[in-house]
């Protein structure tokens, strides 16, 4: 099959691949760019294309590897579980770091529900939010650090919870 046959061949096939991408996606703008990361791809291996087999399976399964990729990658890259932007002030860490007497008292109303969270879910929390790495937490607790991250997750979607007013 010439370059211009193989071209030709994948480019009839957007529709079923944009459809495909779609579907693992359930996002617009990423299917769009899994679309343009798998054309890319099988452009770049079109050697590594064994001529009679079956074009679309090759393709289907590039897309494919291409997404599992992605998403083990972005698992990789958010190991926390969490995003402490979602989180609203909670990023603050000390009192004079506030502007102002009102965020003074939200400082103090959050830090009394960080206090009647139960303790083994307030220690390891308050110890990651003084700085303590993971691995230091479940030292210093005797934990496993897997333990330590469910933890500071529940704690995390508990207070999320409690303080669902200052989002």
């Amino acid at each position: 099959m010439t370059t211009l046959e193989f071209n030709s061949r994948l480019i009839k096939m957007r529709g079923n691949l944009q459809s495909f991408a779609q579907h693992l996606t359930y996002n617009t703008e990423d299917a769009k760019d899994l679309l343009q990361d798998t054309y890319l791809k099988a452009l770049s291996s079109r050697d590594k294309f064994a001529e009679f087999t079956n074009l679309g399976a090759w393709a289907y399964t590039i897309m494919k590897n291409t997404f599992i990729n992605n998403y083990r990658k972005s698992v990789r890259e958010n190991t926390a579980f969490y995003n402490m932007e979602n989180i609203p002030l909670l990023n603050i860490l000390t009192e004079s770091q506030l502007p102002g007497p009102i965020s003074e008292v939200a400082y103090k109303e959050i830090n009394k529900d960080i206090d009647a969270l139960e303790d083994e879910i307030k220690i390891p929390f308050r110890m990651h939010t003084e700085g303590y790495k993971y691995k230091e937490i479940a030292e210093n607790l005797n934990l496993k650090i897997g333990t330590v991250k469910s933890r500071i997750f529940l704690a995390r979607k508990k207070l999320m919870e409690i303080l669902h007013d200052y989002q």
